[in-house]
């Protein structure tokens, strides 16, 4: 059976197995310090064109959404979300448990917008209700879809002009910049927002994730609060090693193009077929609206989600290659569509 149920089963990308492999017996400093974690994140800091970024290395995305947002709000402070941001859905209530509210806005396509978030500010007015101090977006969106550069440059002068804090989510950030379409640079995200993470284990990482820090008045003593989230791995060239690998080529966006060029061949399935989409993804994320008689005949071959149902006889999946689905695999889905 071909699997499409998430963009992590598999392990790792080779080349990031022969590093590991490679400098086994090295001795190097530990928790992070060590020479490849402090390349890694040089080579990041190039990248974005941020010399003096703050770049920490974090197992994976809950813990650094919940490192990042909780060390950059006061207690009285609340993050803004999209009611599919994963914060609010799929994060076992993290960031409450840290003190903080999540304030959630209603959107059709995962995204927000200035005009989205003003009727928020302007409900919680005074200090009988929580302030909202920081607007969470992700790129890409839970729904798979991704932020233009004027949208971003819009919601960063929004944020300034409303003193609020912009933190993106890139646990799928590789799959959002080289998506079709998409005009945004990661240094154009790294100069229009606070902080944001970029996703290795949503992208041919075994884990990890680098969370950067644009705004270099919120890297203050970050470590320590890393640390005590238990976050400061020992062995942290772990996680730097991987980051190496990905960045000291092109590898990072070449896995992500991969994983969106094999969703493009069940993308075009999915229209030639006459099917609709519960939302126009152009990432790795599809989620197709089929009857459920064809769910059923697919689920014998194809393992995949079952998100919602649409109407009595239909019901919307998702759909996620990464950076390992072989083309076989997605043809074979495309072909099963095709019969249908």
């Amino acid at each position: 059976m071909f699997s499409f149920d998430s963009d992590y089963t598999e392990g790792a990308h080779p080349r990031i197995l022969e590093l590991l492999t490679e400098t086994n017996f090295e001795q190097t400093d530990v928790y992070g310090e060590d020479v490849y974690s402090n390349r890694a994140a040089e080579l990041i800091r190039q990248h974005i064109g941020k010399k003096d970024a703050g770049v920490h290395f974090i197992s994976g995305g809950t813990q650094t959404n919940l490192i990042a947002i909780s060390a950059f709000l006061r207690p009285h402070e609340a993050v803004i979300s999209a009611e599919t941001g994963h914060i609010e859905e799929h994060e076992t209530g993290a960031i409450e448990a840290t003190g903080h509210k999540v304030v959630t806005i209603p959107t059709d396509d995962g995204k927000l917008r200035p005009e989205l978030i003003q009727p928020v500010l302007t409900a919680h007015h005074f200090e009988h209700m929580v302030k909202p101090r920081m607007v969470y977006i992700s790129n890409a969106t839970e729904l798979g879809t991704i932020y233009s550069k004027d949208e971003i440059t819009a919601l960063h002068t929004f944020c300034r002009e409303s003193d609020l804090l912009l933190f993106c989510d890139g646990a799928r950030i590789g799959m959002a910049l080289t998506a079709p379409g998409a005009d945004l640079t990661m240094a154009h995200l790294a100069a229009h927002t606070d902080a944001f993470y970029i996703g290795g284990t949503k992208n041919g990482a075994l884990i990890g994730e680098a969370l950067v820090i644009t705004n270099t008045a919120l890297n203050t003593d970050m470590r320590y609060l890393i640390k005590q989230r238990g976050a400061l791995l020992a062995k942290g060239r772990v996680l730097g090693l991987q980051f190496l690998a990905l960045f000291e080529s092109n590898l990072f966006y070449d896995l992500a193009q991969h994983a969106n060029d094999t969703a493009d061949i069940i993308r075009k399935a999915i229209t030639e077929s006459g099917f609709s989409q519960l939302c126009d993804s152009p990432t790795n994320q599809l989620f197709p609206v089929l009857p459920n008689s064809l769910i059923e005949k697919l689920q014998q071959d194809f393992v995949f989600r079952v998100i919602q149902k649409t109407d009595e006889t239909h019901s919307c999946i998702r759909i996620v290659t990464s950076w390992a689905t072989q083309e076989a695999g997605a043809e074979a889905f495309a072909e099963a569509l095709a019969k249908s």
